[in-house]
C-alpha cells in the first residue's frame, strides 16, 4: 500500500528571506534616483553610464544593482563584484563582522559600486536585501559624503520587494525603447510608481528612449499621458561594443558617434542634478494603449 505523506501547512514564504521595509532607514541628503524598465531594455548600461556622467561632473557617486544577476556595475569595475547577500551569507548576517570593502567596490571615476544580489529563487523577496544593503551603507557612514545614489532595479517588476528603491528615491527614470512591448511596459510601472508615490516622496522624473532610431509612438504615449522625454540613445553599436569590452562610454574611442552619446549623457546627469519638474502621468488601461500604438 502507497502512503502518502503530507507535508504540515504553513504561511507560503515561512522560512524563507522575506521583505520587511524599514520606514526609519533614510539615505540622507544624496540625490536618489531609480531606474525602471522592460527586462533587457538597458537599464545597467544606462545606469552606469549616468554614473559614469554624474563622476564627471565632479559628483561622488553610488550606483546599487538590485538585480540578482548582478551584473549592473559590471562595466564600471570589470568584473563581476560579490553580492551584498553573498557576503552577509559569508557571516551568517551577522552585518557587524563586515568591513566596508567586503561589499563596496571603486569603478570608473572613483563610482562606488555595490551589487545587492538576491535570495536564491524561489525563497524569498528581493527588497530584503535592497534593505539589508542600504542599512549596511548607513552603518559603515558610506551615505554620508555621497552625493548621487543610482537604483539600478530588475527587469519592469515594481511590486513587493523590487518597489523597495522607491522608499529611497526622489525620481524614478524609466529607460525604453521605441516599441510598443516597451511602453506597454512603461505604462505599468508608471502606474506603479503612481500608487508608491501615495506613500512616499518619490515622483516620475522622465523617460530614456534607448536602442531607437524614432521616436515617435513614445511621443505619442507621452502626450497622452503627461509625460516627457530626457534623453535619447540610437541603438548604436560601440554601445554594444563598450558591454563587451567592460567599459563605459567614456572609455571608447572617441568616434563621432560615441562623443554624440557621451554629450547626451552628459546632458542627462546635469538636468537630474539641476533637478526635473515632479510628473504626475496617468496611466492608460490596457485596451487604450492598443488602441493608441496599435493601430494608424
Amino acid at each position: 500500500m502507497t502512503v502518502i505523506r503530507r507535508i504540515p501547512a504553513r504561511d507560503d514564504g515561512e522560512g524563507s528571506v522575506q521583505v520587511k521595509m524599514d520606514a526609519t532607514v533614510r539615505i540622507g541628503t544624496a540625490k536618489v534616483f531609480a531606474v525602471y524598465g522592460k527586462g533587457g531594455i538597458g537599464k545597467s548600461t544606462t545606469s552606469s553610464n549616468l554614473s559614469a556622467a554624474f563622476s564627471r561632473l565632479g559628483k561622488r557617486v553610488l550606483q546599487i544593482g538590485c538585480d540578482p544577476k548582478h551584473d549592473s556595475t559590471f562595466t564600471l569595475t570589470k568584473r563581476l563584484v560579490p553580492t551584498v547577500i553573498d557576503v552577509l551569507e559569508s557571516v551568517n548576517f551577522h552585518s557587524e563582522e563586515l568591513r566596508t570593502e567586503d561589499f563596496v567596490y571603486e569603478g570608473y571615476n572613483g563610482v562606488m559600486c555595490v551589487e545587492a544580489g538576491g535570495p536564491p529563487a524561489g525563497t524569498g523577496c528581493g527588497g530584503y536585501v535592497v534593505g539589508q544593503t542600504v542599512k549596511l551603507l548607513k552603518e559603515h557612514h558610506l551615505l554620508d559624503d555621497t552625493d548621487v545614489v543610482i537604483f539600478d532595479v530588475l527587469g519592469d517588476v515594481v511590486c513587493g520587494g523590487f518597489a523597495a528603491p522607491l522608499q529611497h528615491a526622489d525620481r524614478a527614470i524609466v529607460v525604453t525603447a521605441n516599441d510598443f512591448d516597451s511602453i506597454f511596459a512603461m505604462n505599468r510601472i508608471v502606474a506603479a510608481i503612481r500608487a508608491k508615490s501615495r506613500n512616499y516622496d518619490v515622483r516620475l522624473g522622465g523617460v530614456v528612449i534607448n536602442r531607437s532610431a524614432g521616436t515617435d509612438q513614445v511621443d505619442r504615449f507621452n502626450n497622452a499621458v503627461g509625460l516627457s522625454t530626457l534623453a535619447h540613445f540610437p541603438d548604436l553599436d560601440v554601445i554594444r561594443r563598450s558591454r563587451l569590452k567592460k567599459s563605459v562610454l567614456f572609455e571608447m574611442d572617441e568616434a563621432p558617434d560615441v562623443l554624440a552619446a557621451q554629450a547626451e549623457y552628459m546632458h542627462l546627469a546635469e538636468q537630474l542634478w539641476a533637478g526635473t519638474d515632479p510628473l504626475a502621468p496617468e496611466p492608460l488601461r490596457d485596451r487604450d494603449i492598443f488602441d493608441l500604438l496599435g493601430f494608424d
